[in-house]
């Protein structure tokens, strides 16, 4: 999946709520990349509790869920962005249909966007955000999660590096 700010460059090329670290990793096989080692954070939609691998950093932004063939039940990735701005996403690379929520910096949802898988249609926030929450794609409007929605536990993750 493939976050960008709305302002940079369509080149850029990324693949895609909250808690604390939990010491164990998931990990995602690339067959570009090998190996990587996303940690996992719990974070919270309501009632409901979401496993999230991280991606905070400029290489696992840019990995994100690409060539993944499956996300478990309540299971996705949330990204952390340094700048708070209109970040956009795209899904080459990624075999799964995915849903992706902008989160602002007071945790609120400003937009969610279903996503085709393989394709390089950008999917961008409402408002500035930074957060991006990705999920299987249904699993918001499923679960009752909408605009204005709050995420729990993202005052507890970790900043961008």
């Amino acid at each position: 999946m493939t976050p960008f700010p709305a302002t940079a460059c369509a080149g850029l090329v990324l693949s895609l709520c909250l808690g604390m670290l939990n010491p164990s990793a998931a990990r995602a096989q690339s067959p570009a990349q090998g190996s990587v080692n996303f940690p996992v954070v719990t974070l919270n939609a309501g009632i409901y509790v979401i496993r999230a691998e991280l991606a905070n950093t400029y290489e696992t932004r840019m990995q994100g869920l690409m060539f993944r063939k499956a996300l478990g039940p309540n299971e996705g990735m949330i990204f952390v962005f340094p700048e708070n701005e209109k970040h956009c996403m795209w899904k080459k690379n990624t075999l799964v249909p995915l849903s992706v929520a902008f989160i602002d910096a007071k945790a609120q949802v400003v937009s969610i966007h279903d996503m085709e898988p393989q394709t390089e249609m950008s999917h961008c926030a409402a408002a500035p955000a930074r957060y991006a929450l990705e999920m299987a794609a249904g699993w918001f409007r499923v679960k009752g999660i909408a605009r204005g929605a709050r995420i729990s536990g993202i005052d507890k993750l970790p900043g961008p590096r």
